[in-house]
Formats: structure tokens, C-alpha cells, sequence
């Protein structure tokens, strides 16, 4: 059941945007405003509500949109640019009347970032979203246009994955990795929510200072499903918007030099499978790509058992691609600097851009978007009589549609309105993916709010 909270404090005010965006055509603040199909208002409502919202103890994004029902934005087109009318915002976002400066930049991100989306990338012929080449291309336009591309910097963006439900001992082992990282002068890159991305931020925030260096880099990149479900953690000052979970993940890839996965559930295993069926693919084999596992020395049980399953379904060839180190945040720092060193020398050798890894090649079964319908789940290919990249890719989907039917609102009304997602693989298969997944609620890594899990899943 979904846990209602009591209803807060709230605030009313006009503000003006913060950062890029600050000039609109009146065609772009019509379609903010329209409440038709395909008006942009409800994504812009529930997105903005949860930037509003950050610091709040649920991530039950149908919670917190009941909690402040009142809520409303209206994006006001003026003579000097435009301005945000906000009507019963959370009050937490405010101090002494004024909008904490973080999250006005957050706002005024995620509205440049949705207006481009849907003006510019998917109603736009240059972009032809059904090829790989397309799809790259507004991958990369996306992020040119945040200003996340900087050319004259050496690789130093440290991508950062892991459960945003952790245990207090696994956050601050993050904090740590994340403290080790900077003092060798490296950046942050997460998913911008709480737990295991924020981690990495707050650390690596405290060794930039340490280090003196201004120009720290606290990266986060969503998409509107996930800012609704997690706000932006505020440390990040930078973030970034995409469209869909699928060209997020190909964001992370592109613009990340080096991954660490810390201890998660189901979304972590997601991403997981996403990175190593990339890496897969033959013409990727000699690309380097420093990938870490790591958490405190009690959470090598958990990495046990995604290794056994990785190695189960993909081969033991798969064990070359990561690393898995535990209990020692200065071996993960250290490994990832030696790993980043080799990518600055390799794309050197290739002449290939430090900001955008455009050499890496990402199969269209990574690409296309894919929604987890009752349907779509029951049809997954789970066997291991296919490529391991395309095996890797289905794996991915079954995953991506637990996450959506335990955080994301859609997922949440179609498990309630027609009962949990159906998933078939052959024997052997459906006994170790039952067993990874048991593992998770055994561990307390499928819990939401405080509140023990209920599968949205049965496995047939």
C-alpha cells in the first residue's frame, strides 16, 4: 500500500530562473503550460515537485504527489525572459522566503533540458531516434547543450552506480572512495539521487577542498522518470536531463571515464548488465574501461553473488571486464587513476576526444527504449541460446522493469491494477536469477521507505 504522508508546509512565489535558461519562444512556454497530450505540463509538474522536494525522507513518488496535490508551476513569459510561478511549494526548498540557490539551478535545468528534449530532439528530422547513429548523435546534442562537454580537460569523470537504498556503513565506505577520488584529482558522475550517488559527491566535495581545487565537477544525469521518483541529491552542479533510462545509461558511457558499482539491488544489476553487454561486443574488446565493484569487506557476499550470476549467464570470460575490490577505498582510487591514465593514453594514440567516447559501440538493443508492460515483460528472451550481448541486453529489460514496478508511478499502477510482472527463462536460468533476486530482499536491498518489499514479480 502506498503510505500517504501528512501534509507540510508549503510556499507560493515568483522566481526567475538560474543559469542557461532564461529566454523561451512563446510556442515553448504554451506547450509548459498545456495540459493536453502534448502539452509538457505534468512532466514539468511532477519533475519539479520532486527537485522541490529533495531532502525528503520517501522516494514513493505516488507519496509525495499526493502529499502536496495543491502543488502547481506556470512558467510566465515576461519582457526581460521568463519566470516561475509556484503555487504550494514544499517550504524546504526556501529559506527566510528565498529559494536555496541549488535548486533553482536544478528547476531551471530540468525545464532548458525538457524544452530541448521534446522541441529539438524527438520532433526534429535531423535526429532519426530509430538508428544508432541517431540516437548517439541526441545523446551528445543533449549534453552539448547543458554544457557538460569540456574540451579542455584530461579524463578525470569517475561514474558512480549503486543502491539509493543503502545501509549507513555502505554509504559512508562511498563517502570514502568518493574522498580517495578526489585527492587524486578526479570528478564525480552520478545518477544524482540519494545513497550510494550522493556518497561519492560528499567525499570527493571534501578532498577537492583539500586539494584546493575550485573547479570540482558533481555531475548528475536523469531522466524525468527517475527526478520524479528521486530529486536531484544538492551537491550536483551539474545535471542533466534525458529522455529515457536508455540514453541516460548511453550518457554515462559516453561521457564517463571509468565506472564504480557500489552494493544496490535491482537497478544496480541493471546497470551492471547494461555496461558489461556493451563491452561485450567484439568491436569494443580492446577499447579500456576501467569497471570497479566495490563496497565495505561485509558486502563481498553481494558481489559473490552478482559475479556467480554474471559468470552463469555470460561466460567466465566476463570476469575480465571488472574488478572487484572490497574493504579498501584506496585501492578503488588508486586502480581507477591508473585505469583513467590508460584511457587518456589510449585516446591520445587515436586521436579520439576525451569528452565523448565516440569509439564505443552500443548495440540498438541498448538503445531502444523499452516499457515494461505486462506484455512486453512476458516476452523476454531469458535463455542462454542467444549472444551474450543480446542475452545481457534481455536481462537488463527484466530488470529495468522491476525498478519501474518498485519506484517509478506508472510501473507502480500497472502492478496494482493487473497484479506483478510475469517473467519466463529456462530452468537453470530462472533458478539463479530467483536466487540474485532473493539474495536482494534477504540483504534488505528491495525495501522502499522503511517499508519490507513486496515483489512486483513472479518468475514462471
Amino acid at each position: 500500500m502506498t503510505q500517504t504522508p501528512a501534509p507540510r508546509a508549503t510556499i507560493s512565489s515568483i522566481i526567475s530562473p538560474e543559469g542557461s535558461l532564461e529566454v523561451l519562444s512563446q510556442h515553448e512556454v504554451n506547450r509548459l503550460k498545456s495540459t493536453s497530450k502534448s502539452g509538457l505540463h505534468d512532466l514539468l509538474r511532477r519533475c519539479a515537485l520532486a527537485v522541490l522536494n529533495c531532502g525528503s525522507a520517501t522516494d514513493d513518488s505516488l507519496a509525495i504527489l499526493e502529499a502536496y496535490k495543491d502543488f502547481d508551476i506556470e512558467v510566465l513569459q515576461q519582457d526581460r525572459g521568463i519566470r516561475l510561478k509556484l503555487t504550494n511549494a514544499p517550504a524546504e526548498a526556501f529559506v527566510d522566503g528565498r529559494m536555496i540557490r541549488g535548486i533553482r539551478e536544478h528547476l531551471s535545468s530540468i525545464i532548458r533540458d525538457i524544452v530541448y528534449i521534446y522541441n529539438e530532439i524527438q520532433h526534429h528530422k535531423r535526429f532519426d531516434l530509430s538508428t544508432g547513429e541517431g540516437t548517439t548523435n541526441a545523446v551528445f546534442h543533449i549534453l552539448r547543450k547543458a554544457g557538460t562537454l569540456k574540451p579542455g580537460r584530461d579524463p578525470s569523470l569517475v561514474v558512480c552506480w549503486g543502491g539509493h537504498s543503502i545501509s549507513r556503513e555502505e554509504y559512508e565506505y562511498t563517502k570514502d572512495v568518493g574522498y580517495h577520488l578526489g585527492l587524486r584529482d578526479l570528478d564525480i558522475c552520478t545518477g544524482c539521487g540519494p545513497g550510494a550517488m550522493k556518497g561519492p559527491m560528499k567525499g570527493a566535495n571534501v578532498a577537492h577542498a583539500k586539494q584546493r581545487r575550485k573547479d570540482g565537477r558533481y555531475l548528475g544525469i536523469s531522466e524525468p522518470g527517475i527526478i520524479a521518483a528521486e530529486a536531484p541529491n544538492p551537491i550536483v552542479n551539474e545535471l542533466v536531463v534525458m529522455p529515457d533510462i536508455e540514453k541516460r545509461l548511453e550518457a554515462f558511457v559516453r561521457l564517463g571515464h571509468g565506472i564504480i558499482v557500489f552494493p544496490g539491488g535491482v537497478g544496480t544489476a541493471e546497470e551492471i548488465l547494461y555496461l558489461l553487454g556493451i563491452l561485450l561486443h567484439p568491436s569494443n574488446r580492446e577499447i579500456p574501461f576501467p569497471l570497479v565493484f566495490t563496497g565495505p569487506a561485509n558486502s563481498a557476499a553481494y558481489f559473490q553473488k552478482i559475479d556467480e550470476f554474471l559468470v552463469y549467464t555470460l561466460g567466465e570470460e566476463i570476469r575480465r571486464y571488472y574488478t572487484i575490490i572490497t574493504g579498501d577505498p584506496v585501492a578503488v582510487a588508486r586502480t581507477m587513476r591508473e585505469g583513467i591514465d590508460q584511457i587518456a593514453d589510449f585516446r591520445r594514440q587515436h586521436q579520439d576526444a576525451f569528452y565523448y567516447n565516440w569509439r564505443l559501440t552500443i548495440a540498438r538493443e541498448f538503445q531502444a527504449p523499452f516499457e515494461p508492460t505486462h506484455e512486453a515483460m512476458r516476452g523476454l528472451a531469458l535463455h542462454r541460446q542467444q549472444p551474450t550481448h543480446e542475452l545481457a541486453a534481455n536481462l537488463r529489460r527484466a530488470f529495468s522493469g522491476i525498478v519501474a514496478g518498485n519506484v517509478k508511478e506508472p510501473g507502480i499502477r500497472a502492478i496494482e491494477a493487473h497484479g506483478p510482472f510475469e517473467l519466463t527463462a529456462e530452468p537453470e536460468l530462472m533458478q539463479r536469477l530467483d536466487a540474485l533476486l532473493s539474495s536482494f530482499v534477504a540483504q534488505g536491498r528491495m525495501k522502499l521507505d522503511g517499508q519490507p518489499y513486496t515483489p512486483c514479480y513472479v518468475l514462471r
